[in-house]
């Protein structure tokens, strides 16, 4: 669970597959609303995302909504990030009787379309149609055990009511063979997926599954075919309400309100500038096709939409005809379609795939120009808070791989790295806080690039465009340094090679990779191919010059290009206010065009919808969903092969894994001995040590060498509480990979920047600053349930407030004051940045964590023995122990917002609480049912989760785009008494043990797997206590859910909270009661 974006990590998580922990250093919010992925905020070098173009080849192509796991961080965003922990091994064909496939899908009723070995995968790949429906299937085979489903329509909508959206999460509310309220939950709680969501896109929807467990993986395929084919929705009325929207009155006297999951997602979709921004570009660019309204939904457009139009929509488009399905992995191709012929041959051919087909954009004759109003806070000096983005569409037919591929590369030079020029430009310009835009984007029918500055003044506004135009025409006439064409290539081969997705699932990038071709009836087996395209660019690199195959692509797709669209953001502190204003008016005429019949008829509805949300599946409904039982879960947690020994006087951690010749490295540092005035600095620290030069370098020679000899390095604080111990942990990552021969030069240039970077670039550190405090008030509209779980374990425990003061409110204070000072006091904050590097990085506070095959980590142990020998060996100072909080008082965070993210939190273990596995099981089963049922479904937010911290002892609740507040923590308060009174077959039972060890066991790839190891060796977490844990898990008892209901019983009256909410709504919070003593406006 993806909850928070600092690098804490439940106890969950460490104890059994310990991924990736997150930066301290605030990340952007990256919801899976958002029109791009924004870049990762700590810094890295070769790590950061591809902002589009060749993306698509990197990874997978990204949608814009996604329901499901209701944490935004839990989406296929992800995968676009090189970031991710990742990969190394790639899959190998399946071998299998090709010819017995094709007669067995004959006899089925599929024809063969087309078969092809894709190296690239290490795959077979055939394209099958079904000849009664038109449906088309990609079988792709090889031995990845990590299987994969898709099933894609082509969903393009006419208006901005959020059809598509809604129906995407109505679908999964229940269907002919399971009829359930939610199949989805239950597969949630009971299922070992590795992936298990659905997505809209502006003309498309996707339902993907996955998991490593064959007999798991079809069940999850039977569910997800009998959702889209035969949902309940169509029929039921009170789903559509519940998911989209209806009016909410419990008593005839009170006010008339709006309720609906997808309808408060959007809200805070629009509470948030660069989501606005990126709605109003792509509709902009597109006026006179589906692009021109919103597939998610205008929240002013949702209540518009009828019970109708959404049945006829279901009916148009999710049909076989309209269908595109992907199957990938090790499993029997056979059984692929035998599956599928059982629910096709239901079907009859159908028109839809000629109505919903997406009609290109024409291409304008002039530029455009439009102004948009975004909700700004109170705070700060209004004029500096303008946006400017500048837009282009950039071709009005489909562009070949290779021009898709070459226009890849170029957006990499022009954004890709702090060094690209564009982006560097833009930025040391001063004119603006942060980039916004991202680059060449070609999931659509249409390509387009996108880039702009926020935090702009007013005046500023025309430099801004006309500083891009002329660093784009510099460009197109001087061309790019060689050093930076083999930087980006070296940093986009490698990524392909590697093909490095994380957590998030190969066969499943693969499958948007394709679908972002095939879903407009192109080649689907063309995304999957790069290595011809990528030679062929190579060669023409080499034989033309760079300079010959980027500019003209500068010049015909931008600079002459009149199709550009510059939008404009002006900053309106009344316009959240407004906007309420305006739905409470709307509401009360609604209210008083009604009898009193009318009412007292809508308050029933009310209640009858209330009473369902609330009523549980009877046993028998539940049962019709398919699950695993116990003996089908292994005993054992996965092991991961460990060796510790001893390099030059230096604990060292190797994880012999197979790797395909990449050497992962992580270098730790114990940040203990730090001063605590230098806490808050420790971020931007790390962010200058990777983007400021040496005396032999500047930022960009090193920031291009890093890209050409290796494939990425990042420096990160990591902070967590250990089991037992009142100190925290603490630590500065230095992490790495390379291929196996540039192993030397990896070591070398991580000597480099953290021994050679000069801290002396003023005005780049003022960027850095600027930057980060644009991303974090970016986070405060976007993730505001990250907020409020920082803040709130600041108040709990020491862990917790040396991450806020890293990445909550009070970095944000810290860098609107650090601002200011920079000018007057920069000697004294170099100095300090100087002090910080003595201080850390010593020899004799240092362990190295290395994952490749044997005979690359030896080979390794050479470089890494000089590596230490040239780090200075100063004696551990120690400081005073970091043992402070915030006070622990209930605090409401103001923001311009029309949804709240609210949260509350306590320390279990000082209520007696002795840790037992069995919690994994139970807060897992809080989160999916009580706070599903009660947060998301009967109140209404988009999401409402737990999470139990297992080494500091916080238990916390949040909710996310959540419309409430009081009413919220009341379902808090009540999660004792559903514990109580809680009753649970043995099937139930078993379902949340299953859910709960495919948590514990989730895949991973073998450096993903070499930093879990890492973190267990930090934390002091054994292979025995894995063990044990496990054994209780899978010993859980309904006993242990009762004995539960004491531990968080002391959170009801002794708990902290936080909230991040819109003013008026803590306004009458306190009016109603106290609840919130401390109020504080962020923006």
């Amino acid at each position: 669970m993806e909850r928070v974006a600092l690098l804490r990590t439940s106890g969950r998580r460490l104890l059994h597959r310990c991924r990736r922990g997150r930066p301290v250093v605030p990340a952007a919010a990256a919801s899976s609303l958002a029109r791009r992925p924004l870049p990762s905020s700590f810094p890295s070098r070769g790590y950061s995302a591809l902002p589009g173009g060749g993306a698509r080849f990197l990874a997978a192509a990204a949608p814009l909504h996604c329901s499901g796991r209701y944490w935004p961080a839990a989406t296929p965003r992800l995968a676009r990030r090189l970031t991710a922990p990742a990969v190394s091994t790639s899959p190998s064909p399946a071998a299998y009787d090709t010819d017995y496939v094709h007669e067995y899908a004959a006899k089925l009723g599929f024809e063969k379309v087309s078969e092809q070995t894709i190296e690239e995968c290490k795959s077979t790949a055939v394209l099958y149609k079904h000849k009664k429906t038109g449906a088309e299937v990609m079988s792709v085979s090889n031995d990845d055990e990590n299987k994969v489903f898709g099933i894609v329509f082509r969903t393009p909508p006419k208006n901005s009511t959020g059809i598509p959206h809604i129906l995407e999460h109505s679908v999964l509310c229940g269907s002919r063979k399971y009829p359930l309220k939610e199949p989805f939950v239950e597969l949630l709680k009971g299922s070992l997926h590795t992936f298990l969501n659905a997505f809209t896109y502006p003309d498309r929807t996707c339902y993907p599954v996955a998991s490593t467990n064959t007999k798991d993986f079809y069940n999850l395929v039977d569910v997800y075919l009998d959702a889209v084919f035969f949902p309940n929705c169509v029929e039921d009325f009170q789903t559509f309400q519940q998911e989209g929207w209806h009016y909410e009155l419990d008593n005839p006297e009170e006010e008339i309100t709006f309720k609906g999951v997808v309808f408060n997602e959007m809200k805070g979709v629009y509470s948030q500038p660069d989501n606005i921004m990126g709605r109003v570009s792509q509709q902009a660019l597109s006026p006179e096709n589906t692009y021109g309204v919103d597939s998610g939904g205008d929240p002013h457009e949702i209540p518009k939409l009828t019970f109708e139009e959404f049945k006829e929509f279901h009916r148009k488009f999710y049909h076989p005809s309209n269908a595109r399905i992907w199957f990938y992995g090790d499993d029997d191709p056979k059984e692929r379609l035998r599956v599928l012929s059982d629910y096709l041959d239901q079907f009859e051919a159908s028109p839809a795939p000629n109505e919903s087909k997406v009609l290109p954009q024409r291409l304008f004759k002039e530029p455009v120009r439009v102004i948009e109003k975004y909700p700004a806070g109170q705070e700060g000096d209004l004029t500096k808070k303008y946006m400017v983005c500048m837009n282009w569409l950039l071709s009005e037919e489909p562009l070949d791989v290779e021009t898709e591929l070459t226009l890849g590369f170029l957006d990499h030079l022009l954004l890709g790295t702090p060094a690209s020029p564009l982006r560097r430009i833009l930025l040391e310009s001063g004119l603006g806080d942060a980039i916004v835009g991202g680059g060449v984007e070609d999931e659509l029918l249409q390509p387009q690039f996108s880039i702009g500055l926020k935090g702009v003044s007013e005046e500023n506004l025309q430099k801004v465009e006309e500083l891009v135009m002329e660093t784009l025409k510099n460009l197109a006439e001087e061309g790019f340094a060689s050093e930076a064409v083999e930087a980006s290539m070296n940093t986009i081969e490698f990524a392909l090679r590697e093909n490095n997705t994380g957590s998030f699932p190969r066969g499943l990038s693969l499958m948007l990779r394709s679908i972002a071709k095939w879903i407009y009836d192109m080649d689907p087996f063309e995304p999957l191919k790069y290595e011809q395209p990528l030679q062929q660019l190579k060669a023409c690199i080499a034989e033309e010059g760079s300079k010959a195959v980027f500019s003209p692509l500068i010049e015909k797709y931008i600079l002459k290009n009149m199709h550009r669209v510059t939008v404009e953001m002006q900053p309106d502190p009344e316009k959240a206010s407004r906007d309420e204003a305006a739905e409470k008016e709307m509401l009360k005429q609604v209210k008083a065009s009604m009898t009193q019949s009318d009412l007292a008829e809508l308050a029933r509805a009310t209640k009858e919808l209330k009473e369902k949300q609330e009523t549980p599946d009877p046993p028998e409904a539940l049962k019709a969903v398919p699950s695993l039982s116990l003996q089908d879960i292994p005993k054992k947690p996965i092991h991961i092969p460990i060796e510790i020994g001893e390099i030059n006087g230096v604990k060292v951690l190797q994880h012999d894994l197979f790797t395909n010749d990449v050497v992962y490295s992580e270098v730790v540092f114990d940040m203990g001995s730090m001063k605590k005035e230098h806490l808050q600095l420790l971020p931007l620290f790390c962010q200058s040590l990777l983007e400021m030069g040496t005396k032999d370098m500047d930022f960009v020679q090193l920031n291009q060498l890093i890209g050409r000899k290796t494939g990425g390095i990042s420096v990160y604080p990591f902070t967590s509480s250990v089991m037992g111990k009142e100190d925290p942990l603490t630590r500065i990552i230095v992490r790495g990979k390379a291929m196996a021969p540039r192993v030397e030069d990896l070591f070398n240039l991580m000597y480099t920047i953290l021994q050679d970077v000069q801290f002396t670039e003023q005005q780049r550190f003022k960027q850095f600053v600027s930057q980060s405090k644009a991303r974090m008030e970016n986070r405060l509209r976007g993730s505001g349930h990250g907020i409020a779980a920082s803040r709130m374990d600041a108040k709990l425990n020491a862990a917790g407030w040396i991450a806020e003061q890293m990445g909550g409110i009070s970095y944000l204070e810290y860098l609107r004051d650090l601002e200011t000072k920079i000018d007057q006091d920069w000697d004294s904050i170099s100095s300090s940045l100087e002090e910080m590097r003595k201080t850390l990085f010593s020899k004799n506070c240092c362990l190295i964590n290395l994952t490749s095959d044997w005979k690359n980590l030896e080979k390794s142990s050479q470089h890494i023995a000089k590596f230490l020998d040239s780090l200075p060996s100063s004696p551990s100072l120690g400081s005073d122990p970091w043992l402070s909080r915030l006070p622990s008082v209930n605090e409401a965070i103001v923001v311009p917002t029309q949804v709240n993210y609210v949260g509350k939190a306590g320390n279990i273990y000082q209520s007696g609480y002795q840790l037992n596995g069995s919690a994994y099981v139970i807060s897992k089963h809080i989160s999916n049912t009580w706070l599903w049922d009660r947060v998301r479904v009967s109140g209404g937010a988009y999401g409402g989760f737990c999470d139990f911290d297992t080494h500091s002892g916080v238990f916390s609740y949040l909710s996310y785009r959540d419309p409430n507040l009081l009413k919220t923590l009341e379902v808090y308060d009540e999660t004792a008494k559903f514990l109580r009174e809680l009753e649970m077959d043995d099937d139930a039972l078993t379902k949340a043990i299953i859910g709960t060890i495919g948590d514990v066991d989730a895949y991973q790839l073998p450096d993903a797997k070499g930093y879990s190891s890492l973190l267990r060796y930090l934390l002091g977490i054994t292979e025995e206590e894995r063990q044990q844990r496990r054994e209780e898990i899978l010993s859980t008892s309904l006993k242990d859910f009762k004995e539960f209901a004491d531990a968080v019983e002391s959170i009801k009256d002794n708990g902290v909270v936080v909230a991040v909410a819109s003013p008026d709504d803590v306004e009458a919070a306190n009016k109603e009661k106290l609840v919130f003593p401390e109020v504080k406006k962020c923006l």
